[in-house]
């Protein structure tokens, strides 16, 4: 077993209110592992503690071996952890190509310079149409970003975020506000994505991380309520309490 990233005793007080206690965590290496758990959970504070846009109270957290607890997001970044955000965070007024290309030339360390000619950039068009190529998005490569549906912007955005070349992908509730149709379309790519890298995301809805998620662990006030696949996780008393107590059905 390769453990990629560890959380160990990671604790978060917000004025004598303990959002997350003493939570441990260990996510393998090549694996999709599903953080979840009913609305207040703490899964929101714990992910932005990995990710490093919060500072722990306590605790540390390792990445490939390496302390990173107290170092800056972009740091984290360029080290191979890159991390989504639960509001799509793509420019609106690019076409789907323009939005890969800026993550395109971010990673390879140029300005994004939206003022030059376009066929300055058209070097890395190649490349771009790649990663759109890979999550599915091949006949809108040239519609705007504000054209798409939210599914889609979702999809471009784990483009976007495929081009940085990240090791390990943190996806903070990708499927939140989507139709059936469109969860069922993100978690295949999820799935896809998941071949070559490590995948750690939040979600809180059991059933869908069902047939997506190898490891699982669950998180309730704050704490570790349940770890293991699927099958251990959904028939545990804890795990079957705390979401009928949320409206889980």
């Amino acid at each position: 077993m390769s453990i990629v990233l560890e959380a160990r005793g990671l604790t978060k007080e917000f004025k004598g209110f303990v959002a997350v206690n003493d939570v441990d965590l260990k996510v393998e290496k090549g694996t999709i592992h599903a953080l979840i758990g009913p609305n207040g959970a703490g899964k929101t504070t714990f992910f932005n503690l990995l990710t490093k846009f919060l500072q722990p109270t306590r605790g540390t957290i390792h990445y490939e071996g390496r302390d990173i607890t107290r170092m800056p997001p972009a740091r984290i970044a360029r080290l191979g952890m890159v991390r989504s955000f639960q509001i799509s965070a793509v420019f609106p007024d690019l076409t789907v190509l323009q939005n890969v290309r800026v993550a395109l030339q971010r990673k390879r360390g140029e300005s994004y310079d939206f003022w030059r000619s376009e066929k300055s950039l058209t070097r890395f068009d190649d490349a771009a149409r790649g990663y759109i190529d890979e999550v599915g998005l091949s006949e809108f490569v040239h519609h705007r970003a504000a054209e798409l549906s939210y599914g889609r912007k979702r999809a471009l955005e784990i483009a976007a975020t495929l081009a940085l070349e990240p090791e390990m992908l943190l996806l903070d509730e990708p499927m939140a506000g989507m139709a059936q149709e469109d969860i069922e379309r993100i978690s295949a790519l999820i799935k896809r994505v998941a071949k070559n890298r490590t995948i750690l995301m939040v979600e809180h809805n059991l059933s869908v991380v069902a047939n997506l998620s190898d490891r699982i662990t669950v998180l309730a006030r704050g704490e570790v309520l349940a770890e293991g696949d699927y099958d251990a996780v959904s028939k545990s008393p804890e795990v079957i309490e705390a979401y009928i107590g949320a409206g889980y059905d």
